[in-house]
């Protein structure tokens, strides 16, 4: 989160990206850090013990997000 706000605010588009159990937590942490709206892009959770496979899967589910997410 740190990563993406300090990139948008050096007018460098940048998407967040974490697992869907932690969108509360990046709400939250993007409200205290002063850019509420910060885009952001959630995956299934779990990450840690996917297999590659299903890795390879949520990233390909994800990238048309992320790419709406940069370029709105």
């Amino acid at each position: 989160m740190h990563d993406s706000i300090w990139f948008e605010s050096s007018a460098r588009p940048a998407v967040f990206l974490a697992s869907s159990v932690f969108a509360e937590a990046a709400q939250k942490q993007a409200d205290a850090l002063g850019l509420p709206e910060v885009r952001r892009v959630f995956v299934p959770h779990p990450i840690q013990d996917a297999t590659n496979d299903e890795m390879k899967g949520k990233a390909e589910a994800a990238v048309e997000q992320v790419i709406t997410a940069l370029t709105r």
